[in-house]
């Protein structure tokens, strides 16, 4: 079975039954690889190097038990790759920029997350493209080049997880390790028609992981298959995460909120509503017009986290960036902190909807594709309205692509077991019409 076609349970069934090797899955990655007219969907990649992860992966013996019934974990053997804002010990970091891949130099150790991923025998194809410094939504990068998606090169992936969707795209990779700040794995998930996954805020270790701005930053996977989506709470997952618990309701936005997505958006949106409505939810419209200064309040306090970040730097990082850095190198204390209190009274009010709704739909993004080349000035503000009242309230969300770009579902904090299970059973049920014919 090819990396890209089955579920990853499919795969890793396979590897159960020792009818499929790591190596074998690993070298057929490899041969995938920088599949896009870019040719830079990885910035660092070293195939010998992953070929003898496979190897080591093998070694691991088989047992009994598990969610495979081999005793290994649930990754094992299965071609992963991580964004280059996490170190891998012997590679450099670039953080999608020349400068920092020059500072930073080979990094010593694994960062926390690639040591969970190896620990787990899951095979690390490279480290993969992004947007400069995680800090922008289009995956358009000076440095690199720009990341289209592979198979359509007049589309841009979206960013910053760029490379990751990319790397399942083309096959290189089963699923992909991203960061979501502002809608960094939601967005290009749905424009390359994947499903991702960002975790509530705090799960996962940034040691060794480089920061953009650390009251928003969270970890998360691009992948292709919903039904999947359980398998990807690792490696956040706490020790004591909460047993998946079944919803019951759900709240979509209407209104003028919806007011510049294109009509195939809306229409998705629509079909999508249906779905979950399908599954036995009971849905209820909202419209939330206060979220309208989710921006003004995410933005700012953005800005000036990640100013301190890249003190020092800013002249030789690109002008919108730079731009971007000095604004919130500018801002006062006093400021971001009454930028703070507004942040917390929103949080509270995203409470209460939670608290009546359990889950809240949204489409990911206003446009189901950004085209390569385009000027894209305007594209980050417009994005953002849609992405960052779920990155204010630091809450799991997953994106589920549809026919025309694709929505993401959120729930309240900490219940990610239980939306990635949701999230599976859209899956299976949009499997079960295919099967069908429907």
């Amino acid at each position: 079975m090819a990396v890209g076609a089955g579920t990853v349970r499919d795969l890793r069934a396979l590897l159960a039954s020792g009818a499929l090797k790591p190596s074998q899955l690993a070298a057929e990655a490899l041969a995938h690889s920088n599949g896009n007219a870019g040719r830079n969907t990885y910035l660092w990649q070293n195939a010998a190097w992953t070929l003898a992860e496979a190897v080591r992966a093998e070694a691991v013996p088989h047992g009994a038990g598990g969610r495979f019934g081999d005793g290994r974990a649930p990754l094992w053997g299965l071609p992963i790759s991580v964004k280059d804002c996490f170190d891998l010990a012997g590679a450099a970091t670039s953080c999608g920029t020349k400068l920092y891949r020059a500072l930073l130099g080979e990094a010593r150790r694994d960062s926390w997350l690639v040591e969970k991923l190896r620990t787990a025998g899951a095979v690390i194809t490279g480290k993969t493209h992004l947007h400069p410094l995680a800090y922008g939504i289009t995956g358009e990068n000076p440095d690199f080049g720009d990341c289209v998606q592979p198979g359509h090169p007049s589309a841009l992936t979206g960013g910053s997880s760029s490379g990751a969707v990319a790397s399942v795209l083309e096959g290189s990779a089963v699923a992909a390790i991203g960061t979501d700040t502002g809608g960094s794995i939601r967005v290009p998930a749905v424009l390359c028609g994947l499903a991702g996954y960002r975790a509530s805020l705090g799960r996962g270790d940034w040691r060794g992981g480089y920061h953009l701005a650390e009251s928003f930053d969270t970890m998360g996977w691009a992948f292709r298959d919903l039904r999947d989506a359980p398998l990807f709470a690792f490696p956040f997952a706490p020790e004591d995460a909460p047993r998946p618990q079944p919803f019951t309701r759900f709240a979509f936005v209407a209104g003028s909120y919806l007011s510049d997505c294109e009509a195939e958006v809306i229409a998705s949106f629509q079909e999508a509503v249906g779905e979950l409505e399908s599954l036995g939810l009971t849905a209820s419209a909202i419209e939330p017009e206060w979220w309208r200064e989710s921006r003004e309040i995410f933005a700012p306090i953005q800005a000036s986290e990640a100013a301190r970040y890249h003190a020092g730097n800013f002249v030789q990082i690109q002008p919108d960036i730079r731009e971007r850095l000095e604004w919130g190198a500018g801002l006062k204390a006093d400021e971001v902190a009454a930028l703070r209190r507004r942040r917390a009274e929103f949080c509270l009010r995203m409470d209460e909807i939670f608290a009546a709704c359990e889950l809240i739909l949204l489409p990911c993004a206003p446009v189901a594709e950004l085209a390569a080349g385009a000027d894209h000035s305007q594209t980050r503000a417009r994005l953002l309205r849609y992405t960052t009242p779920f990155s204010l309230a630091g809450v799991p969300t997953v994106a589920i692509p549809c026919a025309h770009g694709g929505v993401q579902l959120a729930a309240k904090l900490g219940a990610d077991e239980s939306l990635l299970e949701f999230a599976a059973q859209i899956g299976a049920q949009r499997a079960a019409g295919v099967d069908r014919g429907s």
